[in-house]
């Protein structure tokens, strides 16, 4: 399986993914660290990849939804953004209302 097949499997099969810098317990850039804050302050579970311990995915990645830059947030199998992004809807509460969306869609499924 090549990194893009891998990568559509991994936003496929978790309802929330985080590719970021580091692991949420020790993000290794400021973007990582900021957007972990919000999905954890949204109370929901998520997935994570850590782009350093996989070249291929960390190569593979800007161009699986054509979005250059780390970290990256799928939510139901689609890119939601970056830091910015994250951090706006995180602001307005729209953030946590899709995270719980999300994670309840698949524990109907």
């Amino acid at each position: 399986m090549d990194a893009l097949e891998r990568i559509n499997k991994q936003v496929t099969e978790n309802p929330i993914i985080i590719y970021m810098k580091g692991t949420p317990d020790f993000p290794q850039c400021g973007f990582s660290s900021r957007t972990i804050q919000a999905l954890n302050a949204c109370g929901v579970e998520y997935a994570y990849v850590n782009i350093f311990e996989d070249e291929e995915v960390y190569r593979a990645l800007p161009k699986f939804a054509n979005w250059p830059t780390f970290p990256q947030v799928y939510v139901k199998g689609e890119l939601l953004g970056g830091c910015d992004i994250t951090l706006d809807l995180f602001q307005t509460g729209e953030l946590q209302k899709m995270l719980k969306e999300a994670v309840g869609a698949k524990k109907a499924a």
